[in-house]
């Protein structure tokens, strides 16, 4: 057997005997991979405020859709679409630490040169690339989301907090399962346990699915406005500004 069948081979066994040994211990796990999941979620969109709060003077013109208004079918499946697609390339992460940390090691001893080095420490690449690459994908939503909260609020003439306040429902839920991969990812990777990695992405992708789809139902068919009838924002148009 070659060494790149061997690592298949190797990598097949372990996903197994972890997802076994998971099924005994099922909360411990998923509570790990919770909490990392919740505190990146809740630190995004602390950003998200910082930024808007920021973001002075700046207005955007919003449409009566989702999730200003009752949007249909083809909205919820929008959101969940984009959900989907980002909750991939978080899946792909886990995947590709799986096989920097775990495959190519098996490989080193049949390559030489740069090439060994590059299987032998092929977990630390990965950990700083996912670092830099998570790092990146953040700051860019957080000034992104944050700078929209601030036009939008300034248009409804209602506070960015209570604007966040009124996409919470669907948002916390959305994050947590949107970076659950990740969380397994920096947990297992910190405990050297890449072997694990593989299983990790069927578990959380697994458990994300239903949350998003449940998190775009809401985002699609719950209008603003009741979401965030505390601060009793009158409906705006598309080209007159709501008054206070």
């Amino acid at each position: 057997m070659d060494a790149s069948a061997y690592a298949f081979a190797h990598g097949v066994r372990h996903t197994r005997a972890t997802l076994r040994t998971w099924q005994r211990h099922p909360g411990a796990i998923l509570g790990r991979w919770v909490a990392g999941s919740s505190l990146a979620a809740f630190g995004l969109l602390t950003a998200v405020l910082v930024v808007s709060a920021l973001s002075t003077g700046y207005v955007q013109i919003v449409t009566l859709g989702p999730p200003f208004a009752v949007g249909d079918g083809a909205n919820v499946l929008g959101v969940l679409g984009h959900n989907l697609l980002v909750l991939a390339l978080h899946a792909m992460a886990c995947v590709a630490g799986f096989i920097a940390g775990s495959s190519l090691p098996l490989q080193a001893s049949s390559h030489s040169g740069l090439s060994r080095w590059v299987h032998e420490h092929g977990g630390r690449i990965a950990i700083a690339f996912v670092v830099c690459a998570t790092a990146f994908s953040l700051s860019i939503q957080a000034y992104v989301l944050g700078h929209t909260l601030a036009g939008v609020a300034h248009f409804l003439q209602v506070s960015p907090a209570l604007l966040l306040l009124g996409v919470l429902p669907h948002a916390i839920p959305e994050r947590i399962a949107l970076f659950l991969p990740l969380a397994a990812w920096i947990i297992a990777s910190r405990r050297g346990e890449w072997e694990q990695l593989l299983a990790a992405t069927f578990v959380t992708v697994a458990i994300a699915v239903p949350i998003l789809v449940v998190a775009a139902l809401i985002a699609g068919t719950i209008p603003a406005l009741t979401r965030y009838r505390a601060g009793a924002a009158p409906d705006p148009s598309p080209s007159q500004p709501a008054t206070p």
